[in-house]
């Protein structure tokens, strides 16, 4: 076992031309490091460049496993019901493009899946020679879909990978998502989200100024897209974040005032989701959704002509110029292709009222993997949330793709 004077030497020697902050350490591990690692911009064309990508590694024991975090967007130092369950290493990835991981040449044309992929590659390859333990992948949402590429791009990588509520969208816009939105829940409580949207829409030239205000009072900005039009984007997207996050039918306001509409839309979708700062920090996914991923799309036929400043009733908007006529319809196509026939050793966690179920994979009997469409769950399912059989299951499979003893993540969420 290597003594805590020269696990940062032997980190320094395993990442060329990396700098390392050290943070004060907790759960099991034994020393924490923020990494700045030089990365390939384009790892096809070294001339292309380089960008530092940010890396939060928690080093527990260099022979145990190593729990690697495909974040989809930028990252934080956290910890991770997994790596507490199994008692592993723990390595958070800032996707790039994302936090302190962006390049000085911000060209979208080196912000791909595939790049992403080599990103994590060669960080796999470099510290898989001090970490010889078993190696799993996991991530949340975008970050869950970008590990299940990983699995596709390097198979043997990781032993096991773990994605959570990961969609994998058929189209630019999956359509799909209509038949969610058309049979989700009782009637009654559809009936009701579409008539809040529509008396949102009538009440909203009373409510524009109560935008402007709380723009003002909280130093937000709507420049990109003017408070008016984002409000109505805010109306479009109610019933996807209302959904989203499990909100209950019973707090859909009745004939709701002014105020009342106001404050109910701010609480479930943000008005601050239209804000500048948050389109500029989100402009790099919705590139991805543009061009690879995919994403979905705005129901609005029932709203009729109530909308005087959305015109383009798209996530468009939200995108760069630089997406427009690239999506490739059959990058996704192909992962879920390998998946199915080949995807060993994946336990898929998804929540039954989250949207992005419409985008599960359901793995054919004869892989070697597990599917969890936990009841009532939504875009927060995760193991701890999980029913008591359906933790059984993920902990027997763990110890049994491991080889090793697993902590049930009641014993986790009890401090044990």
């Amino acid at each position: 076992m290597a003594s805590q004077d020269d696990i940062l030497d032997k980190l320094k020697s395993a990442l060329p031309n990396a700098s390392f902050e050290e943070l004060d350490q907790g759960h099991h591990f034994k020393r924490e490091f923020i990494i700045m690692l030089e990365q390939p911009l384009d790892h096809n064309d070294p001339s292309a460049g380089i960008f530092q990508q940010r890396l939060f590694l928690a080093h527990y024991d260099f022979s145990e496993p190593m729990l690697m975090v495909t974040e989809g967007y930028s990252a934080y130092p956290r910890y991770y019901e997994l790596s507490d369950m199994i008692r592993s290493n723990q390595l958070i990835i800032e996707y790039r493009f994302f936090g302190e991981s962006k390049p000085s040449n911000y060209d979208y044309t080196y912000l791909t899946n595939d790049q992403a992929a080599e990103d994590y590659h060669r960080i796999r390859t470099l510290l898989g020679k001090l970490y010889t333990g078993d190696w799993l992948s996991t991530g949340i949402s975008k970050g869950g879909t970008t590990c299940l590429i990983y699995k596709n791009k390097f198979p043997d990588d990781v032993k096991v990978t773990i994605p959570y509520v990961a969609p994998l969208p058929m189209g630019r816009e999956d359509k799909r998502f209509d038949h969610f939105f058309e049979n989700i829940g009782t009637e009654e409580c559809r009936n009701k989200l579409k008539a809040f949207q529509m008396t949102a829409l009538e009440q909203k030239e009373a409510i524009f100024y109560k935008v402007d205000s709380l723009a003002a009072a909280d130093s937000i900005h709507f420049n990109i897209i003017h408070s008016k039009k984002a409000f109505e984007y805010a109306v479009l997207e109610y019933p996807f974040s209302f959904w989203q996050y499990g909100q209950a039918c019973n707090r859909i306001p009745d004939k709701p005032s002014i105020h009342t509409t106001f404050k109910h839309l701010n609480e479930v979708v943000g008005f601050d989701f239209y804000a500048d700062e948050t389109i500029e920090y989100f402009r790099p996914s919705f590139y991805q959704f543009m061009t690879e991923n995919g994403y979905y799309g705005f129901q609005y036929e029932h709203l009729g002509d109530n909308f005087d400043y959305v015109t383009d009733f798209t996530n468009f908007p939200f995108a760069p110029a630089e997406a427009k006529g690239r999506y490739d319809a059959d990058y996704l196509k192909y992962v879920r292709v390998f998946l199915y026939h080949k995807g060993e050793k994946i336990i898929y966690i998804y929540g039954d009222k989250d949207p992005w179920t419409v985008c599960k994979l359901v793995p054919p009997k004869e892989r070697d993997a597990v599917f969890i469409l936990h009841k009532d769950g939504d875009h927060s399912t995760r193991i701890s949330n999980l029913s008591t059989v359906e933790q059984k299951i993920v902990e027997t499979k763990l110890a049994e793709w491991l080889d090793k003893k697993i902590i049930p993540i009641k014993e986790v969420l009890n401090g044990g």
